[in-house]
């Protein structure tokens, strides 16, 4: 059979999965849904110059009854934003992989929502995953696979330095990206820009996985201001304004800190003379220090972890997974077709 797509999302992320996917064998896309008018109507080839005659519509109701394997939601950030979308997507018998960085463990802040998602798939008997570049690979499963050549692990501080320029314009107001330092700060108190999206549930699933049982998890926001123009097709930041935000995780058990994950991550760094980079270190035996140099991009990343998902979820029993629940995904060279098992 070919593998059948629905696209829910066509920004930054969406639009290139539609790319990725169209120069892979056995796979179609089938429908696509978006809200901007400017997208309705228009065909995914002439959106993306790709082969598929696909039209796209703003009613997700008709395209959901389309005949389709899965569903690739790249909409929003939250697992309550996304929620309305899964379900409806569920509802009609589909499968799901959502980027929304909540979704990567959403028992950990909507443990609700994430049982009504679990149980609603049950029911249907398909699955849904979340996934990403971070979280969902650099600063947890990563971390997780790495610590399966340890006898004993003490502590984890790992850290990702990356460019944000590739990213949607929701990324950039959730970063603070493009306001003033003053702006940066209410937003941090008014709950408007909230950093990095992730950080709690990279650190149930290493805790998880591992373990151990954390008594509380600690976050500070810091913004970073740039000293020189930078530009991305979603914003512009002068001098005095924040390019990004630096944003670290506490992971605490027993007045202990057992993980520190750190993401000070803003558009163009190069711009200042910043080196990208993804950074674990594993204190135990024995202990364990990587190094990627430059970052994972994480535009394509994102992009990639999703697609390469795909074959994962359709193979997997039903229900709401995350990435450590999986085999991790290898990148699709072949037929996706020769990936699938049922």
């Amino acid at each position: 059979m070919t593998v059948k797509i629905i696209h829910w999302g066509l920004g930054a992320m969406g639009g290139g999965m539609v790319k990725l996917l169209d120069s892979k064998k056995g796979c179609q896309s089938v429908a696509a849904i978006d809200t901007d008018p400017g997208k309705q109507g228009k065909t995914l080839a002439q959106l993306f110059s790709v082969k598929s005659d696909t039209n796209v519509t703003g009613d997700a109701a008709q395209a959901l009854a389309s005949d389709a394997d899965v569903v690739l939601i790249a909409t929003g950030s939250f697992t309550e934003e996304v929620y309305p979308q899964i379900a409806q997507a569920i509802e009609q018998g589909k499968n799901v992989v959502c980027i929304a960085e909540e979704m990567a463990y959403p028992r950990q802040q909507q443990p609700e929502l994430a049982e009504k998602i679990h149980q609603l798939a049950l029911d249907k008997g398909v699955t849904v995953l979340g996934t990403g570049i971070n979280p969902g690979f650099v600063l947890d499963l990563l971390i997780v696979a790495m610590t399966g050549v340890c006898y004993d692990v003490k502590e984890i501080k790992a850290a990702r330095i990356n460019d944000l320029s590739p990213f949607g314009p929701t990324v950039m107001r959730t970063q603070g990206v493009g306001i003033s330092p003053e702006e940066f700060h209410s937003g941090v108190e008014k709950g408007n820009v909230v950093g990095h999206v992730g950080f709690p549930e990279s650190m149930a699933m290493i805790a998880g996985a591992l373990g151990w049982e954390l008594d509380e998890i600690r976050e500070t926001k810091e913004p970073i201001v740039s000293s020189t123009h930078r530009e991305t097709p979603h914003v512009k930041v002068e001098p005095g304004m924040v390019a990004g935000c630096k944003h670290i995780a506490y992971g605490i058990k027993d007045g202990k800190t057992l993980i520190t994950l750190e993401h000070p991550q803003q558009i163009h760094p190069e711009a200042e003379g910043i080196e990208t980079g993804d950074y674990i270190l594993i204190e135990g035996e024995p202990k364990v220090n990587l190094a990627i140099q430059p970052e994972i991009p994480g535009g394509i990343g994102t992009i990639a972890l999703t697609v390469n998902s795909i074959p994962n979820v359709i193979n997997s029993e039903p229900g709401l997974k995350i990435m450590t629940d999986l085999p991790v995904p290898p990148a699709i060279m072949g037929d996706i077709r020769n990936m699938l098992k049922k």
